[in-house]
């Protein structure tokens, strides 16, 4: 098999070597080259935010595999390297090296950067930004001091990384400029009560709030808000989104999203993207799901993992139509919560809520105005999930009492 004919992943990602990694067990015997611009063996993000910030875990649990196993499976790694552009009418893409790889197909898994605060003092040391393995064990080390911590974004990432913080003793506040935690992604009733969970571990909640500066010298001492106080800070989390890799696609001549339309590589469901033999999964694919009927990203673990199977795959020939619902969790304090489905941003809905949040332990879920699910999650109760997915997936119309009634089974609603 020449060169020219090997499978090339853009992305050392967990969308790239799960994708490398359903090729081989999908019987793809020829060459796989596997491209990525940190020197880390693909890694899951997961427990970044998670264990290892608590001190639970090493970085390295976040591994998916050890080198040992790339070159038992002939995958050949080429870590700390930038692809620099796409020739799809060569096959070809360029390293920033200068050297060329062909292929025969090719898979962009670039994923997602996170999105940074252009304000005066945001260079100043103490700020930091959490993504990659390197920032989790930085932060995991200056937890330890116990610094007055200032968490910018009430999204999962500075949720989960204000929570690990209080876990560890630190003094722990939040400024976001939304109403609430989550209001975004999960609405102000339900984003509400993961507010009053921080509240009640002692994290100071500043909505409505947004980012003016920062103050300090060399280092970071505090954060200027947009109503002119300055909070004492000896470390700032900065969580304010992320923003897909979509510049190299784009560069290609390859579709992707204008503003109008949201962001991401645009795919069919077989996650082949406008130009022929390239194909796109993780956080930088936008594609046209078969269930929902348009076009969704997904940030989230669980998609890069799907993705990546799934486009494995359909680079093989395989008949795709990649449905997958999508899904997420979070670890926070005592609570644990899983979220299927989605909700498209502007879209109106009812919230229903199963169960007494007082206590813990709940459910909640999103009805469309025809009242079919859109999603739903648990808060510590835990087997519910799948049950969920299959009301999603039924598409059918739900009673929204029965469904708040913990007395009827779900597969009853």
């Amino acid at each position: 098999m020449t060169d020219a004919e090997q499978i090339v992943i853009v992305g050392a990602s967990l969308a790239g070597a799960t994708a490398a990694e359903t090729l081989r067990s999908e019987g793809w015997t020829g060459g796989i080259v596997l491209i990525g611009s940190e020197n880390q063996l693909p890694y899951e993000r997961p427990p970044l935010s998670k264990g290892v910030l608590l001190g639970k875990d090493q970085p390295d649990v976040a591994q998916l595999h050890d080198q040992q196993w790339y070159d038992d499976n002939s995958i050949e790694l080429r870590l700390g390297t930038t692809v620099t552009a796409i020739d799809s009418a060569t096959h070809t893409i360029t390293l920033d090296d200068g050297s060329t790889v062909s292929y025969g197909k090719l898979l962009i898994a670039t994923g997602s950067r996170v999105r940074r605060l252009d304000v005066p003092g945001g260079d100043l040391a103490g700020i930091n930004y959490l993504r990659t393995i390197e920032e989790s064990q930085a932060l995991t080390e200056a937890y330890a001091a116990k610094p007055r911590v200032v968490v910018v974004g009430a999204g999962w990432i500075g949720l989960e990384a204000g929570a690990a913080a209080r876990e560890r003793g630190c003094e722990v506040t939040v400024v976001e400029p939304q109403s609430t935690a989550l209001a975004a992604v999960l609405g102000e009733q339900v984003g509400e009560l993961f507010a009053d969970l921080h509240r009640q571990h002692g994290v100071d909640l500043r909505f409505d709030t947004g980012v003016d500066g920062f103050e300090g010298t060399d280092k970071v001492t505090g954060v200027r808000t947009s109503g002119g106080e300055v909070i004492p800070a000896d470390l700032v989390i900065v969580g304010v989104g992320v923003q897909p890799n979509t510049e190299l696609a784009s560069d290609a001549g390859i579709e992707v999203a204008t503003r109008e339309n949201g962001s991401g590589i645009i795919t069919g469901a077989d996650l082949q993207t406008s130009v022929s033999h390239v194909y796109a999964a993780g956080d930088v694919v936008q594609w046209d799901h078969p269930l929902f009927g348009r076009f969704v990203r997904v940030e989230h673990w669980q998609n890069a993992k799907d993705t990546g199977k799934s486009v494995a795959k359909s680079m093989l020939g395989q008949e795709v139509a990649h449905d997958a619902i999508p899904f997420f969790f979070t670890d926070q304090y005592d609570l644990g919560m899983e979220y299927a489905g989605y909700v498209p941003r502007g879209a109106s809905y009812e919230v229903v809520l199963r169960g007494d949040p007082a206590s813990g332990a709940y459910l909640a879920f999103w009805l469309d105005d025809d009242r079919r699910l859109l999603a739903g999650m648990h808060v510590n109760t835990w087997g519910a999930i799948d049950a969920v997915q299959e009301l999603i997936r039924a598409q059918k119309q739900l009673d929204p009492a029965r469904l708040a009634d913990t007395s009827v089974e779900l597969s009853d609603v």
